[in-house]
This record gives C-alpha cells, sequence and structure tokens, in this order.
C-alpha cells in the first residue's frame, strides 16, 4: 500500500506541474491585446514574474516536509505567523554567534549571516563577506540551530519523559492493584514488545538486557509519527520522514548489533559455515557479502521508515494541492475538485495512523532480530 502510494505521487507531481502550466496560459490569453503586443522577451519575463507569484505545488509540498529555521503556524491575508527559533552558529571568521531566526526572515540579514534562498545553498544559512554577497571562502558556517525537527526531538523526549515518569509513579502508588489509565495502555505495549519482540527474537535472558534499547526505540519512532500527524504546534514536524534521523537511529542500532557481538557471530561473518571451501578461496565471496550485510541491515532500517512516512506526507500534500492548482484554472473546479481531495487526504491520515504503529513495530522488530543473530551461540 505504501509503495502504491509513492507511486500515485510520483504520478501526480508531473500532472500537478502541467495544471499549473495550463492555469499560467490561460492567465495569459486574458491579457488585453496591447499588452500581447509585447516583445516576445517581455513577455516571457511577464509570464515567468507571474507564475512566480502564482501557487507553486512543489514548494507547497516540499516546504510541508522539510526542516526550516522557524516553526511556520499559519498564515493570514498573506501574514505569516511563526514561532522563531535559536539560531547558533560557528563563523572561522568571527567565532559563535547566537541570535533568533527572526533575524533572518523577508530575505534580511544579520549579523554577517542570511537564509539563502538560491542555489546551491537555498535553505541553508550563509555567511556574507564585506560587500553583502556570500563568502566565496566560507560560504556556509557551523550550523548548531535549533530547527523544527530539532526542537520536534525534545518535544518527543519531554513527553516520552513525563509519560514514563508518570507511569513509574502510578506503579509505585499502586502496588499490588490493576493498572488503570495511563498506566493500563502503556502497560500492554510494553508487554507486546517484550513478550512479542524481544523475548522471540533474543531469548528470555538477552531480552531483558536489551529491552530499555528496543523500548527507547519504539516508543520514539511511534510518537515521533504520531506527533507528525498533529496539524498543529506542536505537531507537524515530518521527523522521522527526515533521512538524518533515521540515519542515527540506524547508528545506533548498528553500533548496539556490533558492539555486542560475540564470538561466534564475528567467526561466522570471517568464515560462514555450510557454505563450499570455492566461495571463501581463493575470492573471498560468502566474507565480503556477510561484511556487506553488517552495513546493508541498518541501511535497510533506514530507507524503509523515512521512505515510508515521507510517502504518506507527499501525498496527502498533494491531494490538498490539487485544490488550489485546479482552483487556480478555475474557481469552479477547485470547489469540484475539494471534496474528492479532502477525502483522499482523510484516507491518506487515517493509513499514516495505522503505518505510524507498524513502522515502529518493524524498526524494533528488525533491531531485536540483528541484535539476536549477534548475540546467539553457536549452531
Amino acid at each position: 500500500m505504501r509503495r502504491i502510494a509513492l507511486q500515485l505521487a510520483l504520478v501526480l507531481l508531473p500532472l500537478l506541474g502541467m495544471a499549473q502550466q495550463s492555469a499560467a496560459v490561460d492567465s495569459l490569453s486574458e491579457v488585453p491585446q496591447s499588452e500581447a503586443a509585447q516583445p516576445e522577451s517581455e513577455a516571457h519575463a511577464d509570464a515567468h514574474a507571474e507564475s512566480k507569484g502564482g501557487f507553486d505545488p512543489a514548494s507547497f509540498i516540499f516546504d510541508h516536509i522539510g526542516d526550516s529555521h522557524e516553526w511556520h503556524i499559519c498564515t493570514v491575508n498573506d501574514v505569516h505567523i511563526s514561532i522563531p527559533l535559536p539560531v547558533i552558529l560557528y563563523s572561522e571568521r568571527t567565532g559563535l554567534h547566537l541570535f533568533s531566526s527572526h533575524r533572518l526572515q523577508h530575505g534580511h540579514s544579520y549579523d554577517g549571516f542570511r537564509l539563502a534562498t538560491e542555489a546551491p545553498y537555498e535553505g541553508k544559512i550563509v555567511e556574507l563577506d564585506a560587500s553583502g554577497q556570500i563568502d566565496a571562502q566560507h560560504p556556509t558556517p557551523w550550523d548548531f540551530s535549533i530547527t523544527k525537527n530539532v526542537a520536534t526531538i525534545f518535544i518527543v523526549g519531554l513527553l516520552l519523559c513525563w509519560v514514563f515518569l508518570s507511569v513509574a509513579r502510578s506503579y509505585k502508588q499502586n502496588l499490588g492493584k490493576a493498572p488503570s489509565g495511563l498506566q493500563n495502555a502503556m502497560e500492554v505495549i510494553i508487554l507486546f514488545v517484550r513478550n512479542d519482540v524481544a523475548i522471540p527474537s533474543l531469548g528470555e535472558h538477552n531480552a531483558q538486557r536489551f529491552m530499555p534499547f528496543l523500548l527507547t526505540l519504539f516508543f520514539f519512532i511511534l510518537f515521533s509519527n504520531l506527533l507528525g500527524l498533529v496539524p498543529i504546534f506542536p505537531g507537524g514536524a515530518n521527523l522521522t520522514g527526515n533521512i538524518a534521523i533515521t540515519m542515527v537511529l540506524a547508528i545506533f542500532s548498528f553500533l548496539t548489533i556490533n558492539l555486542n557481538g560475540n564470538k561466534h557471530y564475528w567467526v561466522d561473518i570471517i568464515n560462514t559455515p555450510g557454505v563450499p571451501w570455492y566461495m571463501k578461496v581463493p575470492v573471498p565471496i560468502m566474507p565480503v557479502v556477510e561484511i556487506a550485510g553488517v552495513f546493508i541491515k541498518p541501511t535497510v532500517l533506514m530507507i524503509r521508515l523515512f521512505a515510508n512516512i515521507l510517502a504518506g506526507h507527499m501525498i496527502a500534500m498533494v491531494f490538498m494541492a490539487l485544490i488550489f492548482i485546479f482552483g487556480a484554472m478555475h474557481y469552479m473546479l477547485g470547489y469540484m475538485v475539494a471534496p474528492v481531495s479532502l477525502a483522499f487526504s482523510l484516507f491518506m491520515s487515517a493509513l499514516e495512523l495505522l503505518v505510524a504503529f507498524i513502522q515502529a513495530f518493524v524498526f524494533t522488530m528488525l533491531s531485536a532480530v540483528y541484535i539476536g543473530m549477534a548475540t546467539s551461540g553457536g549452531h
């Protein structure tokens, strides 16, 4: 289902561009004759300027799924209401800089820095020279800013601490009593991770040892996925749809797997049992394949989580963009497309809610399986 959704997005995105181009052509056809008689270069420039000021579906989609230095809340009468976030930069020329991101709004520069809006540094903070141009020697400073995704990581961390400290307090206060409320909800999920993920993959002894890591993985991914479905602050960030975030999670799994791998795990990689000798010498085919597998496993974890969450967000944004695209062609088309787009958006939101749990489960289960393969005894 997720693969079909991603393919649908790839099909719809070119159609959005075609519809936008058609709307621009229709608008140009309504230009008075005196304006249409302009030289070709001027008419092209005017059309380009008009298309630049119109609805851009690509920008609409990628602005919603991308990271940013501010947290956009809403737009009222072309006025963007946003929460500024801290900008922390280190320049090799001028040292450490700390200021609010609202200083860089609307293309303004501050303290020798500017938020670039053109390639190849689009979306990044660039350093300016004395003439106000991008410094050719040091174009981008070291950026340690609290972006939207970083702020969401802190929010998810605080939310996890609040939930589990509350659950731990409830266990102490209601010792011997049946759980209720939040404690009851969390206990069901915790027992599921222990009994259906950890113990079958790791065994009774190792399951208890790795439960803190597996629970942290599961609930961090789950809370991040669910918070990304909330359209208002503090939700809406595409955290697990950012490959940098899923890469860090995969690195944690990679380190846990290989730092806890026992002698049998490493011997089987170098000298794979049950494989004919001619696949080991003189060309070490199987050792190369096994060593590659050590890195392929976390890579698969990274890409699967990233692609599934990103595809869901993109599909929902594509259906919402259809309303504005057809509305630009004719306002009645916008009204006709709106119910269909909203229905499909609600369907995708329901599907994403299901996928939020599935992807947390899959990432945790595969991590547990890989850890079990690294810590099990010889066979």
